[in-house]
């Protein structure tokens, strides 16, 4: 069992730069493969980015391509995506989730451990 907690959400201004945090603790969670979701209101939920258990391997979204970048510290079990470059429409609840690693895709039913998420707004 793990146990997902995101920060580093909150108010920024449009052409911005955010970083969230996805602390995940629990046995082995240096093993597991990490994504980062989105869902705005009134929309489904999105993959984001996604970083393999050790981080060498990486994928995000074309929406984002460019402007974020995942990284992962396992001494800190601390996965980060730093947003750069922020638009009004990413403004949206943040989630992160863990799995293990079977492919480069940012698929929801390929991470079984989810966090509480953490709000993005970009705004002026």
């Amino acid at each position: 069992q793990l146990h997902i907690v995101e920060s580093g959400g909150g108010l920024v201004q449009p052409g911005g730069s955010l970083r969230l945090s996805c602390t995940v603790n629990g046995v082995n969670s240096n093993y597991y493969a990490i994504a980062w979701f989105r869902q705005a209101p009134g929309k489904e939920r999105e993959g984001v980015s996604m970083i393999s258990s050790s981080g060498g391997e990486t994928n995000y979204a074309d929406s984002v391509r460019g402007r974020f970048t995942i990284s992962r510290d396992n001494a800190k079990n601390t996965v980060y995506l730093q947003m750069n470059s922020l638009k009004p429409e990413d403004t949206a609840i943040y989630y992160c989730a863990a799995g293990h690693y079977i492919s480069l895709a940012i698929i929801e039913t390929l991470y079984n451990y989810w966090g509480q998420g953490t709000q993005v707004t970009v705004s002026s």
